[in-house]
């Protein structure tokens, strides 16, 4: 559908989208029939109000709105849910989901498109919607490495190997999120038990232990 695509940014995600589009094919070029924004959120509005209004125009933001792409008309985003490392290639984008936005059949076809030509397999997500949807996104990737961190920190304490906890957050995503422990089981004492230990050791972790808590009972 394009046979030609600027790639503006070459950050964690422009790179790994470049390097795909050129292993599919596609010709990543200055003067394209789609200029791709893969820049920081904060810099969108300004970089698309700087092109040459006719090519088309997408980003690949999750939370910003299509308006951040005026004064272009043909638009479109593309957003890979998936974390992205520089150390890591375009392999990062196979078996991600892709939130396409689009405001019209012909813009959601062509982030359709693209979507599966780099690897990801394509949803459509309302415009309005994206604020919501980034906020689960966030909740799922950003709070995991916050999480992560807090029990490395409370195994430290305790005299264990933070790095015994990888297999056991990996397993857990395997197993399907399937709930198991103490709340799981009713056992109150035990989570009575843990609140103490961390006012102990760490009183500063204790109202995220709550907040928690109070979310996977309900």
């Amino acid at each position: 559908m394009f046979e030609s695509i600027n790639v503006i940014g070459s950050g964690r995600v422009g790179s790994a989208v470049t390097a795909r589009l050129r292993e599919r094919g596609v010709a990543v070029e200055p003067h394209a029939e789609l200029v791709l924004l893969c820049v920081p959120d904060t810099a969108i509005r300004a970089v698309a109000r700087d092109l040459e209004v006719g090519p088309w125009v997408a980003h690949v933001s999750g939370a910003t709105p299509l308006a951040a792409l005026e004064p272009h008309t043909r638009r479109f985003s593309v957003h890979p849910l998936q974390t992205f490392t520089r150390s890591r290639g375009p392999e990062q984008l196979d078996g991600a989901f892709a939130a396409v936005t689009a405001e019209d059949d012909e813009a959601r076809q062509r982030g359709f498109w693209l979507a599966r030509t780099v690897g990801l397999e394509p949803f459509e997500l309302a415009d309005d919607a994206r604020p919501l949807y980034h906020a689960g996104a966030a909740i799922a990737a950003n709070y995991l490495v916050t999480l992560h961190r807090v029990a490395s920190n409370l195994f430290r304490a305790a005299g264990a190997p933070p790095e015994a906890l990888v297999p056991l957050m990996r397993r857990t995503i395997e197993n399907d999120f399937e709930l198991t422990g103490p709340i799981e089981r009713g056992d109150w004492d035990t989570v009575e038990a843990h609140r103490r230990a961390i006012r102990d050791a760490a009183p500063e972790v204790e109202p995220l232990y709550d907040v928690l808590a109070e979310a996977t009972a309900r």
